[in-house]
């Protein structure tokens, strides 16, 4: 394993994390709390050793995971979680998003709760999330400043979503000095995750971008092949069907990075998103202990070779071949798509 620094923050990652969406919710199958905490442990036995969960995974279920299989390794250990929904007063409505709540107020009160459910008196990283550009105004900015000052959180971030757009939001944690970005970014879903790293690069700024979904939700770790059938409750199964089936012909064209065996496709896929500096950690979908030995195993892979990143990209300018629609609309973002169109950007296969 290898391990970078958010920005300037200090706080040090491993390339490969732990998302803890999966032991929170059974949107990735059932799984007992033995087994969610037998996960975590495991993971750190591969040496990963940030885990990246949140206030709303399981209305606070994972944070409470996390923080019961963590306790006697504390000081080994990266931890980041994100406030900004309030599950408190509404319910769950299957995969829907829940109500947003972002006041200066509540940042305080979300995450004290959170400590609580954590049982820990600080975390590394604290994130806002899936907060919209026109919510995070000087006030909340404020708050966040005042939890670092007294020692409950090192580094601040921003988790962009529910989507895969977001564009301002993310223009916005770079341009106010947030030391972390996160956003679903892969090989396949590059917009607009490169644009930050453009836009970091350009204006030489300190944020680190924190890469989620970086399989495109099975299609880069074979996890879902023309025979896998979806269940209901298979998060991954929001995806329209032309996605996968355009991705299962994608995944053909890049068999090069498996590099006769040195490396699985679903390390392939993280190591493409490494060769970026700007990329501090990846956090893959774990949703056994073989995932975790492969996946954090990817570090210790052969690095994506300039002719292979190259290539790579040069399939992605050309949509990989396929001149057929992917079932993808246009990228949401929290603004009406406006930041998008000025800057021309479609999602892939538009």
């Amino acid at each position: 394993m290898e391990y970078a620094t958010l920005g300037n923050s200090g706080v040090e990652v491993s390339e490969v994390g732990f998302g803890a969406w999966v032991v929170g919710t059974d949107w990735w199958g059932d799984r007992t709390h033995d087994d969610a905490i037998d996960m975590v442990q495991h993971a750190l036995d591969q040496d990963v050793t940030f885990f990246d969960t949140g206030d709303v995974y399981g209305h606070g279920d994972s944070e409470e995971i996390i923080g019961e299989a963590l306790a006697e390794h504390r000081d080994e250990v990266t931890v980041s979680t994100k406030i900004g929904y309030d599950f408190y007063n509404n319910p769950q409505a299957g995969h829907g998003e829940l109500p947003k709540k972002i006041t200066p107020e509540w940042v305080h009160t979300a995450f004290d709760r959170s400590l609580d459910r954590l049982g820990m008196d600080h975390v590394e990283l604290l994130m806002l999330h899936n907060a919209n550009v026109d919510e995070v105004d000087e006030d909340v900015l404020e708050a966040l400043d005042e939890l670092r000052e007294e020692g409950k959180v090192d580094a601040i971030g921003w988790a962009l979503g529910p989507s895969i757009g977001w564009l301002a939001e993310g223009d916005a944690a770079v341009a106010n000095e947030f030391d972390a970005l996160q956003t679903v970014f892969n090989l396949f879903e590059q917009t607009p995750g490169q644009h930050f790293i453009d836009t970091i690069r350009e204006q030489n700024a300190d944020t680190s971008v924190l890469a989620r979904v970086p399989h495109s939700s099975g299609l880069l770790n074979e996890q879902v092949t023309p025979e896998t059938e979806l269940g209901k409750g298979d998060h991954r199964s929001h995806r329209p069907t032309e996605w996968y089936e355009t991705g299962w012909e994608k995944v053909e064209e890049i068999r090069f990075l498996e590099r006769d065996g040195a490396r699985t496709m679903g390390q392939a896929a993280i190591q493409w998103l490494l060769y970026n500096d700007e990329v501090a950690s990846v956090t893959p979908t774990f949703r056994t202990n073989a995932d975790i030995d492969e996946w954090g195993g990817a570090p210790d892979t052969p690095p994506l070779s300039d002719e292979e990143y190259g290539r790579v990209q040069e399939l992605y300018r050309d949509n990989f071949g396929i001149d057929r629609d992917d079932g993808m609309d246009a990228l949401r973002s929290s603004v009406g798509g406006a930041d998008l169109e000025d800057t021309g950007m479609k999602s892939a296969g538009d």
